[in-house]
This record gives structure tokens, sequence and C-alpha cells, in this order.
């Protein structure tokens, strides 16, 4: 597993504050790997899940640091999503 997303894995945990997602979402990482966040905390994974969102390391990096919006991020063409777009929202607003 990367140091990306072990650090990843960290801070999406911290974002979270204890608090569960309700359903499931999956960040790939192209070229890291992938993150799963769901009721059981964030984890990495690469197991299926409601919505899957795919960006380089350097747009995931903006978005978990808070210098891009995901939605920016998405309607910019750096963020790809697929599945579930109301879990992708949610995930977007414990980001942001």
């Amino acid at each position: 597993m990367s140091d990306i997303i072990n650090t990843a894995v960290a801070a999406l945990t911290e974002k979270l504050g204890g608090d569960a997602f309700d359903g499931s979402a999956k960040f790939a990482i192209e070229g890291e790997g992938a993150i799963i966040i769901d009721a059981d905390g964030v984890r990495a994974s690469d197991d299926e899940a409601d919505v899957t969102m795919t960006a380089d390391v350097e747009t995931f990096q903006a978005i978990l640091d808070g210098e891009l919006n995901p939605t920016a991020a998405f309607m910019g063409g750096k963020l790809a999503i697929d599945g579930d777009m109301g879990a992708a929202m949610k995930l977007g607003s414990v980001l942001s």
C-alpha cells in the first residue's frame, strides 16, 4: 500500500471525526490504489461501493486539503463519478 493511500486514510478518518458514513463510497486514486468510506469507517480497499470517484493524486490531494471543491473538480473534468450521485454529494459535503 502506498504512502499516499495511508496518509489519505488517516486524513479522511480525521475529517469524518468518528461519524459513520451512511452508504459506501470509493476513492480510486490513479496509480496508487483505492479507499473505501462506509459505516465501518475509512480503509484502504478496492471493494465495491455505492459510488466510485476517480481522480489523479494531485486532484485528490487538493480536495482533501480543501483547496478544490469536489463539485468543481467534477464539473472541471478532474473527478470522475460512477454510481450513486447522492452518495457522492453527501461525501462532498463532509469533505468541504
